[in-house]
C-alpha cells in the first residue's frame, strides 16, 4: 500500500509540468516582445522622416519664399512631432496613441500640401537636392507603412494569444497582459478625394 503514495508526488510533478507546457507563459512573452519590437521600428521610421523634413524645408525656401505659411505649418507639425514624449507605455494607453498617431496624421497632411505647392516651381523640382530628399522622404513613407503594418500584425498576434485558451486562463491568474492598440486610418482617410477636370 505504500507504493502508490511514493508515485503521488512524482505524478502530481509530472500532470504540473504537462499543464506548465500548455499555458502559454512563454508565447504570450514573447508576442509581447514582438509588439514592442515593431513599435521600435515605427518609432524609427517616424524619426527618420523627421530627420529629413528641416532639410527639404531648407531647399524648399530657396525657391518658394512666398509660400512662408505652407513652409510654417510643415516646421510646427514637425516640433509638435519631435516634443511628443513617446514611452513604451504608450503602447497600453489607446489615448496616447491615438495623440501620437493624430501628430504623426498632422505633419503627413503638411508635408502633402508641401508637395502640392512644390508643383508651381519647375527649377525647385529639377533640382538635384530636392529630387534627393524627395526620394528620401517617398522611401521613409513607404517604410513608415511597411512599419505599420508589421505592428498591426504583432499587436493582432498577441491580442489573440492574450485572449485565447489556455493562454487567457493564464494571462487572467499571472499575467494580466492588456489588449494592445493598432494603427487605426486617419480621420480624413474615411472620405474618397473628388477630383475634377
Amino acid at each position: 500500500m505504500k507504493r502508490p503514495f511514493k508515485l503521488l508526488p512524482l505524478s502530481l510533478l509530472l500532470l504540473l509540468l504537462s499543464l506548465m507546457s500548455g499555458c502559454g507563459y512563454n508565447t504570450m512573452q514573447a508576442n509581447e516582445e514582438a509588439v514592442t519590437a515593431a513599435w521600435g521600428n515605427v518609432e524609427s521610421s517616424y524619426q527618420r522622416r523627421a530627420d529629413l523634413i528641416p532639410n527639404l524645408v531648407e531647399v524648399v525656401k530657396g525657391y518658394a519664399k512666398h509660400e512662408a505659411e505652407t513652409l510654417q505649418a510643415v516646421t510646427e507639425a514637425r516640433a509638435k512631432v519631435g516634443s511628443m514624449q513617446v514611452s513604451k507605455d504608450v503602447l497600453n494607453n489607446p489615448e496616447s496613441l491615438n495623440k501620437f498617431q493624430q501628430a504623426q496624421g498632422e505633419l503627413s497632411g503638411a508635408l502633402s500640401r508641401l508637395m502640392v505647392v512644390v508643383e508651381k516651381y519647375p527649377d525647385l523640382k529639377a533640382n538635384q537636392n530636392f529630387m534627393d530628399l524627395q526620394k528620401q522622404l517617398e522611401g521613409t513613407e513607404n517604410r513608415i507603412n511597411v512599419a505599420r503594418e508589421r505592428y498591426n500584425a504583432s499587436v493582432q498576434t498577441f491580442n489573440t494569444s492574450i485572449r485565447t485558451f489556455p493562454n487567457s486562463l493564464t494571462n487572467s491568474l499571472i499575467l494580466h497582459l492588456q489588449r494592445k492598440e493598432p494603427f487605426k486610418a486617419e480621420e480624413g482617410a474615411k472620405v474618397a478625394p473628388k477630383i475634377k477636370f
